[in-house]
């Protein structure tokens, strides 16, 4: 059985606390298989900054990761990136990417506008919309994503549910069925993130009808903490595989240059 937990964050996102050292050495306390860094991207829009690191450490994000690899031979440590997809940014995404060779990249839907809707200061916004309204916005986001065909797994996939709103009157079960199928097509993961656990809505990303139908469609999984600290690395790591397999899931993705394996999280 591997354990690999592709979703960690660095203190150059600003929301993140702990250095690298002790991200891995949490890794290697739970005896994990491979870890993963997959820090927020450098966005341009003033909105977005205090949330992810500047342009201009770009560089020193990859050469800490790289730094990181050669420290620490005996586990494998990959270098992702965790890329925010705004409509009509995805010449600048895609130059983004291509700048170094990634072993992954996901692809998050953190903003509808101008508005960080999972971001704690804004909670208040939710008021002033219809939820039903915002969930529509956010799968169409989403779908958009998807069909840029730039990132190899997707981030948090109902990361709208954070704060515990629900839908009244959307028929989910189509919409799954949709974002879905257009993640077959495009070649991509869904990621089972334990995030949500920590969070005020108390279960995983996504929730599990919607990781049953990621099944039905053959669409692959990846597992990830989305650590913001080092206890948080691994954090629920067995809780994300038990749901996977009551979905269906015998094996998750391993990556590397943007090529995925699958391998087994059944007991050997």
């Amino acid at each position: 059985m591997k354990r690999i937990d592709y979703h960690l964050h660095t203190r150059l996102c600003k929301h993140a606390r702990g250095t690298i050292d002790e991200y891995v050495a949490q890794a290697l306390s739970l005896d994990l298989d491979e870890i993963g860094f997959s820090d927020h991207n450098p966005m341009l829009q003033e909105f977005a900054r205090p949330h992810r690191m500047d342009p201009g450490q770009f560089d020193r994000y990859v050469a800490m990761v790289r730094e990181a690899q050669k420290k620490f031979p005996r586990l494998p440590i990959k270098l992702g990136l965790e890329a925010d997809f705004l409509p009509g940014g995805e010449d600048f995404l895609k130059e983004q990417i291509s700048r170094y060779p990634f072993d992954y990249v996901y692809g998050s839907v953190h903003y509808l506008g101008e508005w960080g809707f999972d971001d704690p200061v804004f909670i208040h916004v939710w008021d002033d919309y219809n939820v039903d309204n915002v969930y529509t916005r956010y799968f169409e986001a989403l779908m958009q994503l998807i069909e840029s065909r730039l990132f190899d797994i997707i981030a948090h996939p109902d990361l709208v549910k954070k704060f515990g709103h629900r839908p009244k009157n959307l028929d989910m079960e189509s919409i799954y069925h949709r974002v879905c199928r257009c993640l077959k097509e495009a070649s991509m993961c869904m990621e089972v993130n334990t995030a949500g656990l920590r969070k005020e809505v108390g279960e995983i990303y996504p929730v599990k009808r919607f990781l049953e139908i990621a099944y039905e469609h053959d669409v692959p999984i990846v597992i990830g903490s989305d650590a913001h600290a080092p206890e948080e690395v691994g954090k629920d790591y067995d809780r994300a595989v038990a749901l996977a397999r009551s979905a269906g899931y015998t094996h998750i993705q391993q990556f590397s240059r943007r090529r995925r394996t699958p391998v087994s999280i059944e007991d050997q």
